[in-house]
């Protein structure tokens, strides 16, 4: 287990079309602060600051390819005087097959950096020659020939991912549908089916969060019945999105006005998850846009 102080260096490097932006973007998504093309001679001073904001900054890649100057022989030598110094780092090389990446250059129409005014197979080849000292120095190697883009996240997730598996950050959000709909949801509930509070004059300037309006709710057999099929779906869906590679997870859950039935159903889906293991965040947009006199804070 590495110390929780220390900053986890991660060079991304290998050939140009093997998949070293997408790698990167996924990398950002696992809380990696990422700087893309820094000329290998910077490498150590770079190195050495983050070494110095542990703490601040825990997780660093740094993506290098051909585009700096120099490159080959420079970023050699840097590696070379990084193990003598005993500086830590990871190497992740993103490799492919000749014919995948000469087929990934031929769509997008882009010139290969080491023949600009060539055939694309020879700057491959003259490509792979050169980095070939730098792939046997590689810590990982992930050969994207043949996979998707949901099959390689997996991969990074697997390699660099946090030690508890957490890989789906699931973000719950209740809200007034007279507000308007959150336009980032990815699954909108609608419970203004629900027995409303709004018509019981002792809750109805009480929030969704005050017991005796979540009694209130709780407490008829259609709301019952409701959290049971709700409970089975979002636990039935959420290791299918993991799977499918999903990396944010937005739940919205609408009524009237926000303030009391989708509150209640916001906070119970935040609850039942975290008894699952699973971590969520868990907001009420539209809350306290309402005539609100009794509001339960609530530490999530």
């Amino acid at each position: 287990m590495e110390d929780d102080n220390q900053v986890r260096f991660v060079i991304v490097t290998g050939m140009s079309g093997g998949g070293k932006t997408q790698a990167c973007r996924y990398l950002e998504d696992l809380g990696f602060f990422c700087v893309d093309n820094l000329p290998p001679v910077f490498i150590p001073k770079f190195a050495e600051l983050c070494a110095h904001s542990a703490g601040h900054i825990s997780k660093v890649v740094l993506v290098v390819d051909t585009r700096s100057r120099e490159f080959f022989d420079t970023f050699q030598h840097v590696l070379e005087d990084m193990d003598r110094d005993g500086v830590k780092y990871e190497m992740l090389f993103m490799d492919a097959s000749d014919a995948a990446i000469i087929r990934r250059y031929k769509e997008t129409r882009r010139r290969h950096p080491m023949a600009p005014a060539a055939r694309i197979s020879d700057g491959v080849k003259r490509e792979r020659e050169r980095l070939a000292p730098i792939r046997e120095k590689a810590t990982y190697i992930i050969d994207t020939s043949n996979l998707k883009k949901a099959e390689l996240k997996n991969k990074i997730i697997r390699l660099f991912g946090n030690p508890d598996g957490v890989t789906l950050n699931i973000n719950i959000v209740s809200f007034g549908f007279k507000f308007g709909m959150p336009m980032d949801a990815d699954i909108v509930l609608d419970v203004r089916f629900l027995p409303n509070p709004f018509y019981v004059d002792s809750l109805k300037h009480k929030s969704g969060t005050v017991p005796e309006v979540a009694d209130y709710i709780a407490r008829s057999p259609v709301t019952q019945e409701f959290e049971a099929k709700l409970d089975d779906l979002i636990t039935f869906l959420i290791p299918q999105y993991i799977k499918e590679g999903k990396s944010q997870l937005v739940i919205a859950v609408g009524c009237t006005g926000g303030m009391h039935r989708s509150v209640f159903i916001a906070k119970h889906l935040f609850d039942m998850l975290g008894a699952r293991g699973y971590q969520a965040t868990l907001e009420h947009r539209d809350l306290m846009k309402n005539d609100v006199q009794e509001h339960v804070r609530e530490s999530d």
